[in-house]
């Protein structure tokens, strides 16, 4: 056997000798089970911002000071709470783009609680369609209004293949709370063990504007990473499936 057989046969020994990629690294890749509910990050060091009810008038505003505080955040969409969802087309597109997550909240924001399957299914796939004509591919997770996860709601993401995110903090924005008043939910929950998850709205100006920049510095002064929803459960290849546009820019 000539020297440059037994090199040939070297590399290609070299090349099949490459190590098996983990199975369960794999698996914690690829995100958390379709239709289980999920109130909280994996892993300490984390805090996932996470915003619901947008699209709206401070999408924009909100996507700059995340962005501008090193940040990334977790926007629940929905298609027609706040207005038309194309509305916000370049607001959620810029979001997108600077690798924030975007999620579902359904297409009206109904309780989900009591709904038969095939509505529930319709309130997801609509605002799928519109996030792919939007921004090109359709979420893998979602947070169900009012967080009510009972009747058909769990089976029903788990047959659409749906992560179901509540909440482990109440900010109380909803219930008028100050951005103050919810700066003390956080401090009382503190920084330590897995990563919060916290219930947010951005459609109110203080939780934007006074609420957001604190839990940024909040999270800095503690050593939290601000990450997505998907990066704090270990997902870094699936928030996302691909789709087809339809060509619709209305609701």
């Amino acid at each position: 056997m000539g020297f440059k057989t037994i090199f040939v046969a070297t590399l290609a020994a070299v090349a099949l000798a490459k190590p098996i990629p983990d199975p369960l690294h794999v698996i914690r890749q690829s995100g958390p089970v379709a239709g289980q509910v999920i109130t909280r990050c994996n892993a300490p060091g984390q805090l996932a911002l996470a915003y619901d009810d947008g699209p709206y008038q401070y999408t924009q505003q909100l996507v700059d000071i995340l962005t501008a505080g090193g940040a990334k955040g977790t926007f629940f969409v929905t298609g027609t709470l706040y207005g038309c969802i194309y509305n916000q087309r370049t607001a959620l597109q810029n979001a997108y783009k600077a690798g924030h997550q975007i999620a579902s909240h359904t297409w009206s924001h109904p309780n989900l609680g009591g709904m038969s399957t095939n509505d529930i299914t319709n309130q997801m796939t609509r605002l799928e369609q519109a996030l792919i004509n939007i921004i090109g591919v359709k979420p893998t997770y979602m947070r169900p209004p009012y967080l009510s996860t009972g009747g058909n709601v769990l089976s029903t993401m788990r047959t659409l293949g749906y992560r179901v995110i509540t909440n482990d903090i109440d900010s109380e924005d909803w219930n008028r709370k100050s951005p103050q008043q919810s700066q003390q939910k956080f401090q009382q929950a503190g920084a330590g063990g897995n990563g919060h998850i916290p219930l947010m709205h951005e459609t109110y100006s203080g939780t934007v504007n006074t609420l957001t920049p604190w839990l940024i510095n909040w999270a800095k002064n503690n050593n939290l990473k601000l990450v997505t929803v998907a990066e704090c459960l270990g997902d870094t290849t699936s928030a996302y499936k691909n789709g087809t546009a339809n060509g619709s820019s209305s609701c």
